[in-house]
């Protein structure tokens, strides 16, 4: 099994910290992982995206053209990647940004509500989390209570927001979870 990954977006959107934990969660499953950030020339508001794989096997290459996933949250990066997934795969929108619709018949996409998930819980910047709830949903690539226990050590600094992640994440699980019925 190798799962491959882009997840895309603006600056300050959480798409990297998205990839660093599953990454994280993914290494800490015993699984082989690789995780390649990219910036655009600004931090907030520019591009960001990472690639992610995760195996069983030793992985050659971090290099992913043609991911199994791809998660966006953004209208720009769904122009800009939305055309790359692998037949068969999955493609999650963040809907609450992008009314857009896809152009793929030949891949499962799933239209994942993540700022207002965050908003409803006080709380935009958790939108990343939401919305890596809904890639766990569609993928199965990790358990999401393995991935929810790994935010502990992601924030270790600030603890107060482990919960309200948690349950951003459980909730973006559940939204896309009850799609796949």
């Amino acid at each position: 099994m190798e799962f491959r990954a882009i997840f895309a977006g603006f600056g300050g959107q959480g798409v990297v910290s998205m990839g660093i934990l599953l990454a994280h969660a993914a290494m800490d499953y015993g699984r082989h992982v690789t995780f390649y950030p990219a910036y655009g020339p600004a931090m907030r508001g520019g591009t960001a995206n990472c690639s992610i794989i995760i195996s069983e096997e030793p992985i050659a290459s971090p290099i992913v053209s043609s991911p199994t996933l791809l998660a966006v949250m953004n209208e720009p990066s769904l122009d800009a990647y939305g055309a790359c997934v692998e037949p068969r795969g999955f493609l999650l929108v963040n809907s609450s940004l992008i009314s857009k619709k896809a152009a793929r018949d030949d891949v499962s996409v799933y239209a994942v509500p993540a700022n207002e998930i965050a908003e409803n819980l006080g709380q935009v910047r958790m939108a990343n989390m939401a919305m890596l709830g809904g890639v766990l949903a569609a993928s199965n690539v990790l358990p999401v209570e393995h991935v929810q226990a790994a935010i502990v050590k992601f924030v270790d600094k600030l603890q107060k927001n482990v919960k309200p992640n948690q349950e951003a994440m459980q909730l973006g699980y559940e939204f896309v979870a009850k799609q796949r019925i």
